[in-house]
């Protein structure tokens, strides 16, 4: 990769210009040999090991470069500067390294040289997001003889016939996939050697961003002619979107959308350490304050995300509150993009890890994992724990066991999972449903890492977020987890009095204290496998109850309060607005009419994830989505009979927190993302339906009054069984 070609501040020494990073010459063909490897090599801390019977002269970081700059079998590529360990804390300070390439007996002699030296293979991490839908298990081998071959050409337009670049299109058959992408045409071709279209067993196709993905299992494909996939846009599913804002299914399950308009983490700084983050894109342009390019070494480079991988996570953990497109956890937060990828390396990590310590970062997103252990790494994450950085870790993706870094005790590591009404049928996020499925309809995708070290699990499925340069994409992966956790954790460091008492300095009690509260805050999900899932899916009212307790009401007159409690019920579907009817306005203003379509085909009526739309109004439990972030109404009603719903998630807060009035929290005209605690939510003092405690707003005949409206209006609509204590029923 091209990430060593950069000059370093003083400390550093610069990167030599890689051959890699220049087009390969084109005036005589080479033969293709082994590349060497690449090596991280350090001092060992005193004592070291000595050979018996003589005395081994130890070394410093300026020694070992310049012993292997005069080696001629050996390529300096950069050195990494030594760290002096934190004041008081356990870890030792970081040696300093150099990079280098060189081949792997070179190594052995240097070992055997000079045994006071640490080698290291430095090597390539990889996204933690899901490239293809599981393959089946087939006993074919995977390398075929030659002479039988497949052509397949694919045409990916949507229904309006305009065509779709850039899309992926993947082929699986019984020996490897194929894997191209569309032209501006919207075509791609794909040649497979040993496939015929019977062996072929799945197509996926993924375009950029602003659609749904296709997966077809089992295709009847043409060699004769172009095979046309429409992918569904993702505004047929979300009303009026990206023009309305949306929360994402996770952020609901998480309850982030209950959470008070107040608590958005200013003051926190959080790092993503990723492929970098468009600012040109609405929900990242004013979110992203700084960063630094470890692939390139350009100042801005970090502003540029060719992945569209870093970009996804940022806008999860901090997306804008504009009242368009998606919105994120910490929305005042300071972010921070550390790019690694593509072909982030290990001393990438180092570095960036080392930028994260220096500009005082509380919480680091690491959607990013390897299958091999790196002590150096290891020693590095720990010093960061010590100097009070968390860090937030994606579990890995290939259905294994979790993956590095994700396996170190000082982490919180990610698994992901899935809501099965969160997307339409037919995509790439169905193939990845998994039993057992609970009532609720949440699921542990095929492709989460699972194992002892999973702290919790987060929406890791269909997570809907930004993409380069301005577009939008629903992304599958332990990637899209991670940064759920990591952008709660944020709210829990800015607002929790706990962090500004006995856990206010940067050092280890800080980062475990903080992990205990995420752990503690979860609901337990069974799916059959707590290595799986962990302590459940972090809740952010339980999370946060301390800060809720602390919210200040202002005084509301009682007839203040039947106006906003009218409004919520007519928008709710429950009462016919003023001069409307089935086709009248939602009673929502300034949103413009209708609050959108139904469900889609083949979909239950409470799967239009972030529509939450039904014919006569939004779907009880699911969300209105115009306006920002606390504004955004939660419409509050208990789900009728015959209609499910998961904790928090898309047509279901009426069943985890019964009506209006026995939440703690719910919303008023412009009250904003307002809490409405659930029942197995973290216990607050009553508060009435407008948010306010109870006995806090004017008379208390008026407030009893207004209840008793709103439990009448809520019988009359059937959402309330009769009253026991009526001696009149």
């Amino acid at each position: 990769m091209t990430s060593n070609d950069k000059p370093k501040d003083g400390s550093e020494e610069p990167r030599p210009a890689s051959p890699r990073g220049r087009q390969a010459s084109r005036q005589a063909p080479q033969p293709v040999e082994p590349r060497p490897r690449r090596y991280m090599v350090a001092a060992l801390p005193q004592p070291h090991p000595a050979v018996p019977g003589a005395a081994v002269p130890a070394l410093d970081g300026d020694t070992v470069r310049r012993l292997l700059e005069d080696d001629p079998e050996v390529r300096v590529l950069r050195r990494l500067r030594g760290t002096a360990g934190n004041p008081g804390a356990q870890a030792p300070g970081f040696p300093a390294v150099v990079v280098a390439e060189m081949t792997a007996e070179h190594v052995e002699a240097l070992r055997r040289q000079y045994p006071q030296l640490y080698f290291e293979r430095d090597r390539l991490l990889t996204y933690s997001d899901v490239p293809q839908p599981p393959r089946r298990r087939r006993s074919a081998p995977a390398v075929v003889p030659p002479g039988v071959e497949s052509t397949f050409a694919f045409l990916v337009r949507d229904a309006d016939g305009t065509p779709l670049p850039g899309a992926s299109v993947l082929v699986t058959g019984h020996g490897w996939p194929a894997q191209t992408s569309t032209g501006t045409d919207g075509r791609a071709v794909v040649t497979m050697v040993g496939e015929t279209p019977e062996s072929i067993n799945g197509v996926t196709v993924r375009p950029r961003s602003g659609y749904w993905s296709v997966h077809i299992d089992r295709p009847a494909l043409s060699t004769t002619r172009d095979n046309l996939i429409e992918p569904m846009r993702l505004s047929e599913t979300f009303n009026g979107f990206p023009g309305r804002q949306v929360f994402g299914w996770g952020q609901q399950a998480m309850n982030l959308d209950r959470l008070p308009p107040t608590l958005r983490g200013a003051g926190v700084r959080i790092a993503v350490i990723d492929s970098g983050a468009d600012i040109r894109h609405p929900d990242l342009r004013d979110r992203v304050h700084a960063g630094v390019d470890l692939v390139g070494g350009e100042p801005d480079g970090w502003s540029v995300d060719a992945a569209y991988h870093g970009s996804h996570c940022a806008a999860v953990v901090s997306g804008a509150d504009d009242g368009r497109g998606v919105v994120g956890f910490a929305v005042e937060a300071e972010v921070h993009v550390c790019k690694i990828f593509p072909g982030g390396r290990f001393s990438d990590l180092i570095e960036a890890l080392d930028y994260c310590v220096e500009q005082r970062i509380d919480v680091v997103n690491l959607s990013l994992a390897s299958r091999h252990h790196s002590p150096l790494v290891a020693a590095k994450i720990e010093q960061a724990r010590e100097a009070g950085v968390a860090c937030v870790v994606a579990a890995g993706n290939d259905g294994g066991p979790v993956g590095f870094p994700g396996i170190l005790p000082g982490v919180l590591t990610v698994a992901a999972v899935g809501k099965s009404d969160a997307f339409p049928p037919g995509t790439a996020h169905e193939a990845e449903i998994r039993g057992p499925v609970t009532g609720d309809g949440f699921f542990s995708p095929r492709f989460t890492c699972h194992g002892p070290e999973i702290d919790v699990c987060a929406p890791g499925v269909a997570v809907l977020s930004a993409v380069p340069p301005d577009g939008y994409a629903a992304l599958d992966g332990t990637s899209m987890a991670a940064p759920h956790v990591a952008g709660l954790a944020a709210l829990v460091l800015a607002h929790h009095g706990d962090f500004r008492g006995l856990f206010s300095g940067r050092d280890v009690r800080r980062v475990d204290h903080l992990f205990h509260i995420i752990r503690s805050s979860c609901v337990p999900l069974n799916l059959g496998d707590l290595h799986r899932t962990g302590a459940g899916m972090p809740n952010a009212l339980r999370a946060l109850a301390p800060a809720l307790a602390q919210i200040t009401p202002e005084p509301v007159e009682a007839d203040t309060l039947l106006g906003q409690l009218t409004a919520e019920m007519t928008g709710a579907g429950l009462l016919v607005p003023a001069g409307g009817g089935p086709d009248g306005d939602s009673g929502h203003t300034g949103r413009g009419g209708k609050t959108g379509p139904g469900a889609q085909p083949g979909m239950t009526p409470q799967a239009a994830y972030g529509a939450g739309a039904t014919a006569n109004g939004p779907v009880p439990g699911g969300l209105v989505t115009g306006g920002r972030r606390g504004r955004a109404t939660s419409t509050g009603g208990a789900s009728p009979a015959g209609q499910g719903g998961a904790p928090g998630g898309t047509g279901t807060r009426g069943k985890r927190g019964g009506t209006a009035a026995d939440r703690p929290y719910a919303t008023g005209p412009g009250g904003g993302r307002t809490p409405g605690g659930a029942a197995d939510d973290a216990p607050m003092a009553p508060r009435t339906a407008n948010g306010m405690p109870a006995g806090g707003i004017g008379p208390a005949g008026g407030e009893q009054a207004a209840m008793a409206w709103l439990r009448e209006e809520m019988r009359a609509a059937g959402l309330l069984g009769e009253d026991p204590a009526d001696p009149t029923e």
